[in-house]
C-alpha cells in the first residue's frame, strides 16, 4: 500500500477559506491520496476568519514541529509595499524557512511567500513596481526540457495579481537558481532551485474564474489610481 503524500499550507492569505479552496481544488486533481494540514502564524491575528475556523483548522509552528512533509505551500499576503521587516511575523516566517529545511522535502512559495523567501534564503531584492501587474500575462518558457514545466505550452497563461517584483540581475547572479517562464510585462513567473527542492511562482495559478475580477472590484472600491483598465 502506498502511504499518502504529507502536505503542508502555511496560509498568509487574509480571506483563508477561500484560499483553502483554491488550493484544494487543485490538489484534488491529483490521482496520488494527499493528507493536508495548514499552518498559521501566531505573531499575526488573523481579522478575516473566526477563531472558532483556526482552532479547527490550523496549527502553529510550534504544534507541528515534529511533523515532517512531502511538501510545503506557501501563500503570499497582501503586504508587498511594506519592507519585509515591517511585516509583524517576518521572524516567525524566517523561522518556518529554517524548520521546512530539515523538515519539508520539497517547498512552493507564491507570490509575496516567494519574494521573502528568495530574498531571505538568496539575497534577492523586492522592488516596488510603478504600476499594478494585475491581469492574466504570457509566460514564455525558458527551458522546454525541464521536467517541471512539461506539458506547458511554450506559451502559457499566467494570471498575477501584485505590486512588488524581484531584481531580476539578483536572481542570475545566484547559480543556485532558474528562471523557469519569464514575461516582458510580468518578468519571471517561475523560479526554481537546481534541485527543485524549491519553487518560486509569482503569478497565481490558483485562482478561481472569478478571482481577478474580485480583487479588481475591491480594489477600485479603495481607490487604487494604478489599476489597469
Amino acid at each position: 500500500r502506498v502511504r499518502p503524500l504529507r502536505l503542508l499550507i502555511l496560509n498568509l492569505m487574509p480571506k483563508k477559506i477561500e484560499t483553502e479552496t483554491q488550493l484544494l481544488r487543485l490538489i484534488s486533481k491529483s490521482p496520488l491520496q494527499v493528507d493536508v494540514d495548514f499552518m498559521t502564524t501566531s505573531t499575526h491575528e488573523s481579522k478575516h476568519v473566526s477563531a472558532d475556523h483556526l482552532v479547527k483548522f490550523y496549527e502553529s509552528l510550534n504544534a507541528l514541529h515534529d511533523n515532517y512533509y512531502d511538501g510545503l505551500v506557501i501563500t503570499g499576503a497582501p503586504v508587498e509595499h511594506l519592507e519585509f521587516d515591517q511585516v509583524d511575523y517576518w521572524e516567525e516566517f524566517k523561522q518556518i524557512l529554517d524548520w521546512s529545511s530539515s523538515h519539508v522535502f520539497s517547498t512552493m512559495y507564491l507570490c509575496w511567500g516567494a519574494m521573502g523567501a528568495l530574498c531571505y534564503r538568496y539575497g534577492v531584492r523586492k522592488h516596488m513596481l510603478d504600476t499594478k501587474i494585475f491581469g492574466v500575462f504570457p509566460q514564455y518558457l525558458q527551458d522546454e526540457y525541464c521536467f517541471l514545466t512539461n506539458g506547458f505550452d511554450e506559451i502559457a497563461l499566467q494570471p498575477h495579481s501584485r505590486l512588488a517584483g524581484v531584481d531580476e540581475g539578483d536572481v542570475a547572479r545566484h547559480s543556485d537558481l532558474q528562471v523557469l517562464t519569464w514575461g516582458p510585462q510580468s518578468g519571471p513567473g517561475l523560479i526554481a532551485t537546481k534541485d527543485f527542492s524549491e519553487v518560486f511562482a509569482f503569478g497565481h495559478w490558483e485562482y478561481g474564474k472569478y478571482t481577478l475580477a474580485a480583487e479588481y472590484e475591491r480594489d477600485k472600491a479603495k481607490g487604487m489610481g494604478n489599476m489597469p483598465l
